[in-house]
């Protein structure tokens, strides 16, 4: 293995989301900025929504509805 082509890795480095959140992680970087974490992603917080703005799933489930009754 050759020596000294890795990247110097950081034990101990701030993550900050735009949220304000902040956590510990390791990484190459000395400091991360995400726009988006586990604290304000809609999927983890119990706030996602399904859009459905062209009546997609509400055509399915007619299709599905009337294939049943058959």
């Amino acid at each position: 293995m050759k020596a000294e082509i890795h990247p110097t890795y950081f034990e101990k480095v701030t993550a900050t989301c735009a949220c304000g959140a902040t956590f510990l992680v390791g990484s190459t970087a000395e400091q991360i900025s995400v726009e988006i974490c586990s604290s304000c992603h809609p999927f983890y917080t119990g706030m996602e929504k399904v859009l459905d703005t062209t009546g997609r799933v509400d055509k399915f489930k007619k299709r599905m509805a009337a294939v049943a009754k058959k």
